[in-house]
């Protein structure tokens, strides 16, 4: 029997500029990399991923006979496609094609970052152990499976709405998610956005109504994702829709059920704890879908088999109480992540009374004060006694910036702030006093800047320093302030009536199972982790599951709607085609198309 042939290896060390040469010894590198099994060709170059990088590598795998490759540069995040590319082009299968990170041995910034003689005896190990997994690789055989075209987007926020109206465009089916009951997410309880101060509702409105009437569009709200197994273009999702206990093919939205119910309880959801709903309830009045829904934790009928008075004043019969959780099998070709962020429960931060002092607020709490929909109907009226605050202090970068709860700046807490204080002095209580208490202000977007000076004319207040303690006066209720202004460089007591906390945004509750659901990693913080942060922002680890909006990490509403556009642009990439080149171990004989193996 004829002996194996030893597989021609070619080892391309990259410079990188000085990120790499300036911290390791590349020459010897290459020189104890020559005598490994399996090693046909080494070199240098300057910048291996470079166009001329790139025509280097071609012509030594057709001039040295090369049939694998292994470049020793960056993380494989970074430009292992792009070397993949470059083999396939001069005659390599991609998975003969390899990137090994040396990188991080060097670069300034590296955590990792050791000394040039350590360096050297790092990258020296990396590289040993690639040579010897690139010689053991074999031939995984490929076959062809349909790409089912359809997407799932788990969200239905402005990010989510985006991307299913895109890739719904375009022609696939699209299967959006939503837990709450209602689409449009955090912008739908919005008044205002900025720098525009454009209306929310106008702004979002005629997307929510076109997804909801849109042919390829299915809305499963009240629902969230159980399960998924699979693989890119051959995705098997199982989706739990909870109850509503209201026929919304019946239900026509009249408000008669929610009249009649005698149950009232906070709504800490559409009302931000500020205001009550009834135990049945129509979320607001530009909610879609427009139909009632039952809370079953406070309903009397679901506590002791009592009431049942939503049943008789509902004249078009759609109130159901026996209605069960229906599951839902989807299969779909891609994935796109469109979760959002919650904000920051500032309970633990007790130098500033949230929990304790009815007159501390969130900034999300002041946004539902200030809408026409919300529980004050537009009056921006203090908590505790219904009065218009006088004075407001903000305080920025509540549980953001800190190490003792978030340590990144959620990015866009100045500019909410701003915006509120904006509506409050132009529409709401121009006579009323607002200090801002920040630690930077921080505004680069486009027309960001100016929105910054603009306030700052209006005769709003602005204080350099973050505040040690929010006192009440136990009398009246309101509050005192005490914060150092670093740029006068002393203490002050500001009064207030309303204290507003401008907290950090978060990962949504759940982002840790959908996580593992998924097969996609998080970062630190908890929010959904990209492929890289710079040239693959929404794409996963997980090939065919992409990331938009907030999911991703704090964003405001135009960066969470252009990327809900590249997650489109990603999805429809890889289902265009019909069809997709896989590893057969992933793939059920069933799945594989015929004459494509």
């Amino acid at each position: 029997m004829a002996a194996k042939r030893e597989p021609r290896i070619g080892l391309f060390l990259c410079h990188c500029g000085k990120n790499i040469a300036g911290g390791l010894d590349l020459e010897a590198l290459a020189e104890s990399s020559k005598g490994l099994a399996g090693i046909a060709y080494v070199t240098t170059h300057k910048f291996c991923c470079s166009e001329g990088g790139q025509a280097e590598i071609a012509g030594a795998i057709r001039g040295q006979n090369l049939d694998r490759v292994i470049v020793a540069a960056c993380e494989p995040s970074l430009h292992l496609l792009t070397f993949q590319r470059c083999g396939e082009e001069a005659g390599i299968e991609p998975q003969f094609a390899d990137l090994v990170d040396i990188r991080k041995w060097t670069m300034p910034g590296s955590p990792q970052k050791v000394d040039p003689g350590l360096a050297l005896e790092e990258s020296r190990k990396t590289v040993e152990l690639a040579v010897k997994r690139m010689r053991l690789k074999r031939p995984v055989p490929l076959v062809t499976v349909k790409a089912e075209q359809a997407a799932l987007v788990i969200g239905g926020g402005i990010a989510g709405l985006e991307a299913a109206l895109d890739l719904a465009d375009k022609g696939y089916q699209v299967h959006v998610v939503e837990r709450q009951p209602t689409i449009g997410g955090k912008m739908a309880l919005l008044y205002k956005v900025y720098p525009t101060n454009d209306c929310a509702p106008c702004i979002l409105a005629p997307k929510t109504a076109y997804a909801n009437i849109h042919p390829k569009i299915e809305l499963l709200t009240n629902a969230e994702v159980r399960s998924v197994k699979g693989h890119v273009g051959g995705f098997r999702v199982e989706i739990v829709q909870s109850p509503r206990y209201v026929d919304t093919d019946t239900c026509t939205g009249c408000g008669d059920c929610v009249a009649a119910c005698p149950r009232r309880v906070r709504d800490d959801v559409y009302a931000a704890g500020l205001g009550p709903r009834k135990a049945v309830f129509i979320p607001y009045d530009q909610a879609i879908p427009r139909k009632a829904v039952i809370d079953a934790a406070n309903c009397l009928y679901f506590r002791n088999g009592t009431c049942r008075l939503c049943e008789k004043a509902c004249l078009a019969g759609a109130i159901d109480f026996n209605q069960q959780p229906r599951t839902i099998g989807l299969s779909v070709g891609a994935i796109i992540v469109a979760t959002g962020f919650e904000e920051y429960v500032p309970s633990a931060k007790t130098e500033y009374g949230f929990g304790r002092f009815g007159n501390v607020v969130t900034q999300f709490q002041l946004a539902r004060l200030l809408d026409i929909d919300g529980p004050t109907k537009g009056r921006l009226l203090r908590p505790t006694d219904g009065r218009e605050p006088r004075t407001i202090v903000m305080i920025q970068c509540v549980g953001s910036r800190d190490e003792t709860a978030h340590p990144y700046c959620s990015g866009i807490c100045c500019m909410y702030a701003l915006k509120h204080a904006q509506i409050i002095r132009e529409m709401v209580l121009p006579e009323t006093e607002i200090h801002i208490c920040y630690i930077d202000m921080r505004t680069p977007g486009k027309g960001f800047e100016e929105y910054y000076r603009r306030t700052r004319d209006m005769g709003i207040l602005f204080i350099h320093g973050k505040p040690s303690e929010v006192a009440e006066r136990p009398e009246t209720k309101s509050l005192v302030v005490k914060v150092e202004d670093m740029d006068i460089g002393r203490p002050l007591e500001l009064e207030a009536d309303l204290v507003v906390l401008s907290c950090a945004s978060v990962p949504p509750a759940g982002s840790e199972e959908l996580s593992r659901i998924l097969g996609i990693e998080r970062d630190d913080s908890g929010f959904f982790k990209e492929l890289h942060p710079k040239l693959r922002p929404v794409e996963t680890r997980v090939r065919g599951v992409y990331l938009c909006g907030a999911a991703q990490g704090p964003k405001d509403i135009p960066a969470s709607i252009l990327q809900a556009r590249a997650a489109a642009s990603f999805a429809d990439g890889e289902l265009r085609r019909g069809t997709i080149r896989l590893p057969a171990s992933m793939v059920k004989a069933e799945e594989i198309e015929k004459g494509g193996a």
